[in-house]
C-alpha cells in the first residue's frame, strides 16, 4: 500500500505547497532590482530612473497599493510606466492612490492591451502552446471578440494632468534641472497598434539623452529602435515568465523575444547598432492567474551613468 500510494501523495502534497508558496507568498514578496546603465554622454550626472510596469491592479490589493507608494521614497529623477496598470473595470481609482506619490515626480507612460481591455480567463499551458507554434497577442491569433473594455481614458487623464508625458506611437521631452531628456514611445505591439513609422528618425538632436519606450519587446519594435541608434529601451508585458523553474529560468515569453532576456538588463543589435534593453517582471499578474514562482514581483531602479 505504502508503495503504491507513497509517490503519487508526496508529489501532490509537494504540488500544493508549491501552489500555495505562489499564490499566497511570491506573488505579494514584492522586489527593487537596481541596474546601472552606461548611457550617458561623458560629464552628464548620473540619473535615477524608477521603471513600475505591468502592476494589473485589481481592487481590494492593499499591499501593493502600498509598496508602489512607498518607492516614492527612492527620489527618482523621473518615473517611466510601461503599461498594464489595470486587470479590473473598477481598478482606475486604486491605480491612481498607489500611484499618486510617484506622479509628483517627472514621468512618461505607454499603455499595454491590459490597460485598454479587461483580462480573459486562459488555460496557462496555452502559452506554451502559442509559443511552439510562434503564435502571440494578435500576431498570430485571430482578434480578441466580446472584450471588456477598461476605462483607460481616466488613466490617461489622471497622468496628463500630473505632467507625465504620453508615449503611444509618439514623442516627448522631459526638462531636469537643466537636462533634457527625449522619449520615443509606441503603442502595444501585442495587439498590433505600434506605429513606428510615426515616430521614426531616431534620437532627437539637442537633447542630453534619447530613450525609447514600449510595453511588449517584440522584436520589431526593438530592431526599429535599436535601428535607429537609441541607446536604451525600456519594456515590461512579460510578467519575468511569471512561472519560472528554479535554476532553469522562464518557459515563455509571451512575445516573441527569447526567454534568456525575459526580464532584467541585456542588449539588442539590429542594422549594425546595439541597444540596451531592460524588460522589468513587473509586479502584478493577471486577475485570473494570481501567482508567482521564482519570479517575485518587482519595480527597478536604474542609475544612468556616463558611458566609459
Amino acid at each position: 500500500m505504502r508503495a503504491r500510494y507513497g509517490v503519487p501523495l508526496t508529489l501532490t502534497a509537494v504540488g500544493a505547497a508549491g501552489l500555495a508558496y505562489a499564490a499566497g507568498f511570491e506573488v505579494r514578496s514584492f522586489r527593487l532590482r537596481r541596474v546601472t546603465v552606461p548611457v550617458l554622454p561623458r560629464g552628464m550626472r548620473p540619473l535615477r530612473v524608477l521603471q513600475v510596469s505591468d502592476i494589473h491592479m485589481v481592487s481590494g490589493q492593499r499591499k501593493k497599493q502600498r509598496w508602489l507608494q512607498s518607492l516614492a521614497g527612492l527620489r527618482p529623477d523621473f518615473v517611466i510606466n510601461t503599461g498594464d496598470n489595470l486587470s479590473d473595470t473598477e481598478g482606475v481609482p486604486e491605480t491612481l492612490d498607489a500611484l499618486g506619490p510617484l506622479m509628483e515626480f517627472p514621468g512618461a507612460y505607454v499603455f499595454g492591451s491590459n490597460d485598454y481591455y479587461g483580462p480573459k480567463l486562459r488555460n496557462p499551458a496555452r502559452y506554451l502552446i502559442e509559443r511552439a507554434q510562434g503564435r502571440h497577442g494578435l500576431n498570430g491569433n485571430a482578434p480578441a471578440v466580446g472584450v471588456v473594455h477598461n476605462p483607460w481614458e481616466e488613466l490617461r487623464d489622471a497622468f496628463d494632468a500630473a505632467g507625465w508625458v504620453g508615449l503611444s506611437n509618439s514623442r516627448g521631452r522631459l526638462k531636469l534641472d537643466g537636462i533634457e531628456i527625449a522619449l520615443t514611445g509606441l503603442d502595444d505591439p501585442h495587439i498590433k497598434r505600434d506605429r513606428y513609422a510615426e515616430v521614426a528618425g531616431g534620437p532627437e538632436s539637442g537633447a542630453d539623452l534619447s530613450l525609447a519606450v514600449v510595453h511588449a519587446p517584440y522584436l520589431r519594435s526593438l530592431d526599429a529602435f535599436t535601428a535607429d541608434g537609441y541607446p536604451l529601451i525600456l519594456a515590461g508585458h512579460t510578467h519575468g515568465g511569471q512561472l519560472c523553474i528554479p535554476f532553469y529560468g522562464a518557459l515563455v515569453t509571451n512575445c516573441d523575444i527569447d526567454t534568456d532576456r525575459v526580464k532584467g538588463l541585456s542588449t539588442h543589435t539590429a542594422a549594425g547598432h546595439t541597444s540596451y534593453l531592460h524588460v522589468s517582471a513587473g509586479c502584478g499578474t493577471n486577475r485570473y492567474t494570481p501567482v508567482r514562482f521564482a519570479c517575485p514581483p518587482e519595480a527597478t531602479l536604474l542609475t544612468l551613468t556616463a558611458q566609459d
